[in-house]
């Protein structure tokens, strides 16, 4: 069989243009499992944000653009490149949502006579809004212009000792330069979502200290997981118990995400007295709008203007050496038929 890898990230505009975020934003706002309301519904609430949005997230996205497009996908070229010369197999990229697409992707590879093919999602957690929809896309995409395809997902790696030794790794130097906090910025997802990714239907949110209480639910549990991630971080990184948080950032609507807040977190440690603050986060391997311009943008002034001294934001993987061979190590189990 002639293998190959396909990478896959969230996306992003092709610009920083009112036309070309409303596109994303609408692609991005109408998949069922990122807004999981009835279709009619769906369609009035996106309708309704897409006519003010657009606007200020380009307004967000000119603050981080680079002079080779956005960072997110600029920086997914650059780890997809630097796969590739280290692995015997194509590697694809593409974007759950927009440039360079999932379908363009699958078509070249199985032009290239690929029947073998290992997806590896740019998101170390399991999310119904991330994990989970770019692998239901993956897989109607395949089904669709390469039926003969045999698909094999990597599962989520949040706990997968390269990638927490990457993580590590990349947060090392900011460690060493001490600080009061360190707070675990996570994106955020509706409390609902978790309900509706339990298989147990009677574990997540239900359960008092849910998360800690060893369930099947943490298999796609997403909050369980972030808190996963936390404990072998600081675990290996050695950070003292009183000196780190884990909050959620970047919540949409009204209904009640997954808390504490990262807003409200970085005003209430500057007020306790936390002056100097260290923001990593964790769920993106990649900087993007979410950690560039909210965390180490607006995050960076709403501590400051509480009374906060000094604040640093740690970057995400990147192109961190670590993440590379990290990518490599599960390449290599998919090579050999160990995954």
């Amino acid at each position: 069989m002639s293998k190959a890898v396909l990478l896959v990230n969230l996306g992003s505009p092709d610009s920083p243009s009112v036309a070309d975020v409303r596109r994303y934003l609408n692609e991005f706002l109408m998949d069922g499992r990122v807004l999981d309301i009835p279709w009619p519904l769906r369609r009035f609430v996106v309708g309704m944000i897409l006519i003010n949005r657009p606007k200020e997230s380009g307004h967000a996205y000119e603050k981080i653009w680079t002079k080779d497009g956005s960072p997110l996908v600029v920086t997914s070229k650059h780890v997809q490149a630097a796969l590739q010369q280290r692995v015997r197999v194509p590697v694809e990229l593409a974007m759950r949502y927009q440039n360079p697409s999932i379908e363009l992707a699958v078509r070249n590879l199985a032009a290239k006579g690929v029947d073998d093919l290992l997806l590896i999602t740019l998101f170390p957690h399991y999310a119904m809004s991330s994990y989970e929809t770019a692998v239901v896309r993956v897989w109607e995409v395949v089904a669709k212009v390469a039926p003969q395809m045999k698909l094999t997902v990597q599962p989520p790696y949040y706990n997968a000792p390269e990638y927490i030794e990457a993580l590590v790794a990349s947060a090392a130097d900011f460690l060493k330069q001490g600080y009061d906090h360190l707070l675990f910025s996570y994106h955020g997802i509706p409390e609902r979502h978790l309900r509706k990714s339990d298989p147990t239907g009677c574990h997540c949110l239900k359960v008092e200290n849910c998360c800690e209480v060893a369930s099947p639910a943490h298999a796609t549990c997403y909050r369980a997981q972030c808190l996963a991630t936390t404990a072998a971080f600081v675990k290996l990184a050695g950070v003292p118990k009183k000196k780190y948080s884990v909050s959620f950032q970047s919540r949409l609507g009204k209904d009640p995400w997954l808390k504490p807040y990262t807003d409200y977190e970085l005003v209430r440690l500057a007020q306790e007295g936390k002056k100097k603050m260290l923001v990593i986060c964790p769920a993106f391997v990649s900087d993007c709008l979410e950690t560039i311009e909210e965390i180490g943008m607006r995050g960076c002034e709403q501590f400051l203007a509480a009374s906060g001294k000094e604040f640093t934001r740690i970057p995400c993987l990147n192109e961190h050496p670590l993440w590379i061979a990290a990518l490599e190590k599960m390449i290599s189990r998919f090579l050999a038929g160990k995954t």
